[in-house]
């Protein structure tokens, strides 16, 4: 995560220098890793950005995405958001890759740039780009899970909701949630009762419409709009971490421990 963080934070949309370095360095150690990528050039107010495209070919007729972006808010300094999804999709990549032929699906490995303000809603956005060639492509994708922030987690009452949920949910922030749409339902499931059997640390599912407030807030909803079965695995965010987009969004606040059985829980609902 560090080397995401980088010695001064600034992967922001102005910072294409940093954002360049960042995306070349995921690249490399997916490679270390023996998972080829390429990136997805594009360009936003004729600027150039790219994502980062990592595919661990299974020789299966579906494929799942995992992905999560390595870009901030202007200068935070984005430890939980999102180095901790950006590492946690690596860590994903490292183990599968040594269990291929146990896998399900073919799996690609997403990376993508723009995902905060002020792109955040637009066609600009990296996971909209990818949503929108897959789409073109017709590939079949049997499910998308993104990384949004998972080491963020705390014992006490801390814990928020968007309104009509508080009373339904945990009060305190000591769970990792699995957000989806109704048409992704079963993903929410999958991920949920895989933690179970893991007996580690507590799923959450939310279910909702599409059109519900404050459930679109990552990259998964770009996913929705192609209507692609997509969920956000997440610690809530804004919802729970208080230094959420402030420069205080530190490493040294993440419980890599719990981070570790979030990244066990997406490795063991793959190849189950």
């Amino acid at each position: 995560m560090e080397q995401v963080i980088g010695a001064q934070a600034g992967r922001h949309a102005k910072n294409i220098q940093e954002l360049n370095r960042v995306s070349a360095w995921i690249r490399e150690q997916m490679r270390l890793f023996g998972v080829p990528c390429q990136y997805q050039n594009y360009t936003a107010n004729s600027l150039p950005y790219r994502n980062v495209v990592c595919s661990l070919n299974a020789g299966k007729k579906q494929k799942v995405i995992v992905g999560a972006h390595y870009d901030v808010l202007e200068d935070t300094t984005g430890a939980d958001d999102n180095a901790s999804g950006v590492a946690g999709v690596i860590e994903v990549a490292r183990i599968l890759a040594t269990e291929k032929t146990s896998l399900k699906h073919n799996v690609d490995f997403v990376f993508y740039t723009l995902a905060e303000p002020p792109y955040f809603g637009t066609e600009n956005m990296g996971s909209f780009i990818h949503a929108k060639s897959v789409a073109k492509q017709k590939q079949n994708i049997a499910g998308v899970y993104i990384l949004e922030m998972i080491g963020y987690f705390d014992e006490n009452e801390v814990q928020q909701y968007p309104a009509g949920l508080k009373w339904i949910y945990p009060a305190h922030g000591n769970f990792i949630a699995a957000v989806g749409n109704l048409m992704s339902r079963d993903l929410t499931y999958d991920y949920c009762a895989t933690m179970r059997k893991l007996n580690q640390l507590q799923c959450e599912r939310l279910i909702a419409p599409s059109f519900m407030q404050d459930l679109d807030f990552s990259d998964h909803l770009n996913y929705w709009k192609f209507d692609f079965p997509a969920i956000t695995i997440t610690d809530t965010a804004m919802y729970r971490n208080k230094y959420y987009h402030t420069r205080q969004d530190t490493l040294d606040r993440l419980d890599t421990e719990k981070m570790g059985q979030v990244v066990n829980g997406v490795v063991k609902m793959l190849l189950n």
